[in-house]
């Protein structure tokens, strides 16, 4: 009887392996000419199998779906600009936590170490500490104190604009790619990159970066014994980004923990369940499930007892997270998105991963087919022209790219000031500049520069909370309630390994 399992065993365990080499066999055999992947003998077209992304520093995964975007509480200011529609977000990932001063020290630290001729791109990078002074108020010691001291390490930064956390991000993608290829042992860590001489992707890619080589691929190529890591290898992950409205939205609310076979059993008005702003676990009953303000100069609850424990912001990790393991998705700092802010985007955006705000480009290139790059503050810039053709398919409106289908060009109208057409109360929205002749020109506050920021802040009330609300500011301001995370997309299976 022995004998006889042990056969069978043998059996079962030879035809399982003898399965895996013809799937494994056929993976590696082109169903299109049938040559070999990977096969020197033939060429060497190399090609990687079964690769899957792996998730960067600091990420989480987002499983994607279907949602319904817009506003499910009272419009409260009755802006009705986020009326509710169904839409589906593909996965993506999103950073654990706002981006913390430490982190955006160590960026200003990198900036400083390498452009040493160029010290206006770390001192144009820093954020600004004097969005804490109040004419009325005594918060001057924050400006000194909150984004150096230790104790504020992992606190959010603020006074970040829309433009330099771009920047952040950028630099970010650069770095975690350039520790990549030297775990892979490609690259040794060189300290010495000064000025434009530094790992970007982009640049590595194209061969413009040598870098201090360790090891470089072998290649299956006849007439090459190596070769630099290139994309097709899926060893570098995607840029970081600013993630979209749509992107934030859905992982704020999380609903995957509200949901049971496809049927979404509450439709959360914050980031955790039930109706209310308070823990209902027996654990913590009572205390505040964000940093906020509950009333009129109530930042922070009464001495003995600190509901929120944080009279400004708060460590990033001191709440509790949504069922994506998000912290602070609402409160503590509002958060800026990638999105160009218009009242009635909610109109005409994607149904699939809504965002506006593209703006489309064709890579320019020389006579010898390189791109065309320029220096700029001793940073590599790839130089771009506007693609008209791609303007005539997608767009109405001919390099209105941003304000697609709004009619809105130029984000400006000249009328008659004399002029009584009833509707005075539209025209609260523009700011009144009187001309000559008598007219005057109305401009708006919306324009291309107007960024969204979302998620509700220490200096908030509990309205703001709701992922739905939005705002608006401009790319190049910046304030003490407002921070950032990153995004970056995800490639392949939606629901990843």
């Amino acid at each position: 009887m022995y004998k006889f399992r042990a056969l069978l065993f043998v059996l079962f365990t030879s035809l399982l392996l003898i399965s895996c080499s013809n799937k494994k066999g056929k993976e590696n055999v082109s169903s299109t000419t049938g040559w070999d992947y990977n096969n020197p003998d033939n060429g060497g077209f190399e090609v990687t199998l079964g690769a899957e992304q792996q998730t960067g520093p600091g990420l989480v995964l987002i499983e994607g779906g279907r949602f319904t975007m817009g506003q499910i509480t009272q419009d409260v200011l009755f802006d009705w600009n986020n009326k509710p529609r169904t839409v589906t977000v593909s996965s993506f990932y999103m950073d654990e936590t706002e981006v913390r001063n430490v982190d955006y020290r160590e960026y200003l630290f990198w900036l400083r170490r390498v452009y040493t001729d160029y010290p206006e791109v770390q001192r144009r990078a820093l954020p600004d500490t004097l969005v804490w002074r109040s004419p009325m108020g005594f918060n001057d010691p924050y400006v000194q104190y909150y984004f150096r001291h230790p104790s504020y390490n992992n606190y959010p930064v603020v006074g970040v604009s829309w433009l330099k956390a771009n920047d952040y991000c950028l630099w970010r993608s650069d770095r975690v790619n350039e520790q990549l290829l030297i775990t892979e042992g490609e690259l040794d860590y060189d300290p010495a990159q000064a000025n434009q001489n530094n790992f970007n992707t982009e640049a590595y890619l194209s061969g413009q970066y040598e870098g201090v080589v360790n090891q470089l691929r072998e290649s299956l190529n006849p007439n090459q014994t190596e070769r630099r890591t290139n994309f097709e290898d899926g060893l570098l992950l995607p840029s970081y980004r600013l993630p979209t409205e749509a992107e934030w939205e859905f992982a704020a609310y999380a609903l995957r923990g509200t949901t049971f076979e496809e049927r979404i059993y509450e439709r959360r008005v914050y980031p955790w369940d039930g109706h209310n702003v308070r823990n209902s676990s027996p654990k913590s009953r009572g205390e505040m499930m964000a940093n906020f303000v509950r009333g009129r100069g109530d930042m922070m609850g009464v001495a003995g007892s600190l509901n929120d424990n944080a009279s400004i912001t708060s460590d990033v990790k001191a709440y509790w997270p949504n069922d994506y393991g998000l912290y602070c998705m609402a409160g503590n700092v509002n958060e800026w998105v990638q999105d160009v802010y218009r009242p009635l985007t909610s109109d005409d955006i994607d149904e699939f991963n809504p965002f506006r705000g593209n703006v489309y480009t064709d890579l320019r290139r020389d006579a010898n087919g390189k791109v065309v790059t320029k220096n700029n503050l001793g940073r590599l810039y790839i130089d771009t022209v506007k693609d008209i053709d791609v303007a005539n398919r997608y767009n109405y409106q001919k390099g209105d790219y941003r304000n697609y289908r709004d009619g809105d060009i130029k984000s400006a109208i000249t009328n008659d000031w004399n002029a009584d057409d009833g509707k005075q109360a539209s025209l609260r929205m523009y700011a009144q500049d009187m001309g000559t002749g008598g007219t005057s020109d109305f401009v708006t506050l919306i324009n291309d520069n107007a960024r969204v920021y979302k998620g509700g802040s220490w200096k908030d009330r509990a309205y703001w909370l709701n992922p739905s609300t939005r705002r608006f500011l401009d790319q190049e301001s910046c304030r003490d309630d407002i921070g950032f995370r990153c995004a970056m997309i995800r490639v392949g299976s939606p629901s990843g390994f």
